[in-house]
């Protein structure tokens, strides 16, 4: 049954767009509870790594902040948020410095508006896997491919695919699928290492 989500036109999001992005309501959704719950690790992150002028793990912060934000339909956060990752990586103090806090009060201000979020309860698509399952999955993935068991491999990457990952991670995990077919089983390996961290 669908939930109603009338309530997120005047979020200010595009709603189709995540939808899209996402591969459905429920995992829009889900994509939206993440995004939620995540705003005071994430701003934490940010003003930390900056006033210690940690600008490599600034911009790995901002950078999953843009895909997060674009992936919902948070289109001109994801902007904001991608000068500034575009500042980090040219080493674009006075950027950072001017404009990090209007980024950072744009998401403070979408995530208030968010707030009925927190009353829709477990919103999970039934394909939908956890974090702890996530990991655990690519972890027994890599013994699959170490071991170039390739149906099993086969069978770890569909259950992997359940988990909410972002557009870029979900193409990469497609690009593993692919090297299983060809057989290439530590170009794979070297894909799920990479796509693991983005587990959250």
């Amino acid at each position: 049954m669908e939930k109603d989500i009338t309530w997120l036109e005047n979020t200010g999001l595009d709603i189709q767009t995540g939808i899209v992005y996402t591969g459905g309501q429920d995992k829009y959704i889900s994509a939206i509870k993440r995004f939620y719950s995540n705003y005071g690790k994430n701003r934490e992150s940010i003003e930390s790594y900056k006033a210690a002028g940690d600008y490599e793990n600034y911009m790995i912060t901002v950078h999953a902040l843009k895909s997060n934000s674009k992936m919902i339909g948070a289109g001109e956060l994801g902007k904001l948020f991608e000068a500034l990752e575009n500042a980090a990586r040219t080493g674009d103090v006075s950027k950072i410095d001017a404009d990090t806090d209007d980024a950072l009060a744009m998401y403070e201000a979408l995530v208030s508006r968010l707030k009925p979020v927190e009353e829709m309860g477990d919103v999970r698509a039934a394909d939908e896997i956890s974090g702890d399952v996530a990991r655990e999955t690519a972890e027994k993935l890599l013994g699959a491919l170490d071991d170039f068991d390739d149906d099993l491999s086969k069978e770890l990457i569909k259950k992997l695919s359940g988990y909410p990952f972002r557009i870029t991670q979900k193409n990469r995990l497609k690009e593993a699928s692919d090297l299983v077919d060809d057989f290439m089983y530590e170009d794979a390996a070297e894909i799920i290492n990479e796509i693991i961290p983005a587990i959250e």
